[in-house]
């Protein structure tokens, strides 16, 4: 028994060492028996030359052949046991240069429950079980993750989490319809499709030199003139140059860069993803690069984390071309949200930010914000023409519904003060953010279509959030209070008394009191809000082939769209919804947008954030061209 040898061995002596050849006769015949590969961890299969002198894997005999073990004798047994107690100073000799062209395979026979190192491409991917981690655990080890991952690669799979790359076990079941059980038989079959659908994955992506974990996203046109534009201009051509001189076209995106703080908050969301991929270290140049790459001239972030705005990210945006506007939460959550554009195509008229948190109305308790801008176009445009970019990001709770609907009636209501023209209609607006709300939810709706009767409506499903919504309390009417100068056509009071009498409905001079009254008596009865703005939403939502759901965020909780980009649309846009009154000077056309993804697609890289997309939400991304009247 290993029990009595160790306790034998320790104690030293003749008796110790007959018992320890014994024994180690005995396990030899054992593992010939059951024809276990711990003698030889790498099956005669080493994949390069032989082992580097003073390697872990070189042992006492004369080559790869396998006689003698290569491993520590509790590494053997680490593939009976699984347990096994590391000293810093015994762990796989880190200190020590090793083959380049080994690494510990993710797939392995389901008899093993401990991984065999097999040759394979170092494109691969790879990470540490947690009995490498954290590294603080080995002061005494020189060993650095940057200078080592160039030499070598090791994959050491921790079984209760896939690699990146694989849809988690579970996840696949879920979404295939699959029952949680499976045969031995199958986990078999699993097994080798996994190694035969890696083996091809990594051909393939050494045939087209394509990056690991990467999914494309392509762009869809609405016009044959935009894809030719585009083209034009990703050859080196300028706008200002182009025949179409009496058009102006931009791109924005809107992206939740995922803040720090509240990735740290909430880690449970994340326990899919590996831990250095958190880092901020590692975030900000992807999140960088993908702006770089998506080039867009017109940038909405949420979630921007105001220490990291100051220090980091303000600088490296303005060093690209951009002027950026912040705004960040009123409260103790440290971030906020950003807007910022190309000088090279607008100019800055306004810069007007939205506080939703009111001290003086409990309903508004909530530290979320709003920004709201007016920027002027450079060329190609009247010398008024104007276009407002709005940026959100809503209370997330899926239970108050009625703090979700007042936070937005407020951002529109500053939209209409800002949007006007001198002719009283409104220039063209962009609203973005992530709106914690559901394709097909009230608060969706009436986003789109500029009313919502919320008699009856439950608190709890006015976001769509949840299936089975907790909060069913009905929603009060009016939902906020008269104070908040805010009327149930998402405009401020006074902006609509000044409308109404510009109008000539000015109230007689002997009856103001009593008449105003009225009007408000019966605005505090009405169940019924509005806005007098014609929206579109850039995406469908859903894969008009399949039917399957566009998803914009993925964590270990859910994957959703949460996060939209809504355009006031021209009257010949094709890809707007029809039946909405035009009350705009000119509109937006939808040229084109970058392609969502869906949830299947995600896990197939881990889901967010994963190593090329380190934030929990896809960037949006479209097109448009100004169409003034």
């Amino acid at each position: 028994r290993p029990s009595d040898y160790k306790s034998q061995e320790r104690a030293g002596g003749r008796g110790a060492s007959v018992t320890r050849a014994g024994y180690e006769a005995a396990a030899g015949a054992r593992r010939a028996e059951l024809a276990l590969p711990w003698a030889d961890p790498f099956g005669g299969r080493w994949g390069c030359a032989g082992p580097v002198a003073g390697s872990p894997w070189a042992g006492p005999g004369p080559g790869p052949a396998g006689r003698h073990s290569m491993l520590p004798r509790h590494v053997q047994r680490l593939g009976r046991d699984w347990i096994t107690h590391w000293n810093g100073s015994q762990i796989l000799a880190l200190n020590s240069p090793v083959p380049s062209c080994m690494r510990w395979a993710g797939h392995y026979p389901p008899w093993a429950s401990f991984p065999l190192p097999i040759s394979a491409d170092f494109s691969a991917n790879w990470r540490f079980p947690p009995f490498f981690g954290p590294w603080r655990q080995f002061p005494n080890a020189n060993w650095h993750l940057d200078n080592y991952t160039q030499s070598c690669c090791f994959h050491l799979p921790n079984p209760s989490m896939k690699s990146e790359g694989e849809e988690p076990l579970t996840k696949k079941r879920r979404l295939s319809g699959q029952d949680d059980t499976l045969t031995p038989e199958q986990e078999t079959n699993l097994s080798n499709q996994k190694e035969v659908s890696c083996l091809s994955v990594a051909q393939n992506e050494e045939k087209h030199g394509s990056k690991k974990g990467t999914i494309k996203r392509h762009w869809e046109y609405f016009c044959q003139q935009s894809k030719t534009m585009k083209i034009a201009r990703n050859k080196g051509s300028d706008q200002n140059n182009t025949g179409s001189e009496a058009t102006f076209d931009f791109t924005v995106m809107s992206y939740n860069i995922l803040s720090q703080n509240l990735l740290e908050d909430n880690s449970h969301l994340y326990k899919h993803c590996r831990q250095r991929l958190l880092f901020w270290t590692y975030r900000f140049p992807n999140i960088l690069q993908e702006i770089k790459e998506l080039d867009a001239d017109v940038l909405c972030l949420q979630e921007v984390q105001e220490d990291h705005y100051r220090t980091e990210i303000k600088s490296s945006l303005e060093s690209l071309g951009y002027h950026c506007e912040y705004k960040m939460r009123t409260g103790r959550k440290p971030d906020g949200c950003a807007i910022c554009f190309k000088t090279s195509k607008f100019s800055l008229i306004s810069s007007n930010p939205v506080e939703f948190f009111r001290r003086d109305i409990p309903l508004l308790d909530r530290d979320n914000v709003g920004l709201v801008l007016l920027l002027r176009p450079r060329f190609h445009c009247k010398a008024n023409a104007a276009i407002c970019i709005a940026n959100t990001h809503l209370l997330y709770n899926p239970r108050r519904g009625d703090i979700k609907l007042t936070q937005l009636a407020m951002l529109l209501a500053e939209i209409a003060s800002v949007a006007p023209q001198k002719d009283g209609s409104f220039c063209p607006i962009i609203i973005c953010g992530d709106f914690n709300s559901v394709p097909g939810s009230p608060l969706y709706r009436f986003i789109k279509e500029g009313k919502l009767n919320y008699e009856g409506l439950a608190i709890g499903k006015v976001s769509g959030q949840e299936q089975f919504p907790r909060g069913q309390r009905i929603l009060s009417i009016p939902i906020w209070p008269k104070k908040l100068g805010i009327s149930q056509n998402c405009v401020y009071e006074i902006k609509q008394q000044q409308k109404e009498e510009s109008a000539g409905e000015k109230l007689e001079a002997a009856k103001p009191g009593n008449t105003q009254e009225i009007v408000i008596a019966s605005e505090k009865l009405s169940s019924k809000l509005r806005h007098h703005f014609k929206l579109s939403s850039v995406y469908s939502h859903y894969f008009p082939e399949t039917g399957i759901p566009e998803v914009t965020t993925c964590h270990s909780r859910s994957a959703v769209t949460v996060d939209y980009i809504f355009y006031s649309a021209a009257n010949d846009d094709t890809a707007a919804q029809p039946g909405k009154e035009d009350s705009f000077c000119g509109g937006l056309k939808l040229l084109g947008r970058l392609a969502l993804l869906t949830e299947k697609d995600l896990w197939t890289v881990n889901g967010l954030p994963n190593e090329n997309n380190s934030s929990d939400h896809l960037p949006l991304l479209a097109e448009f061209r100004l169409i003034e009247r």
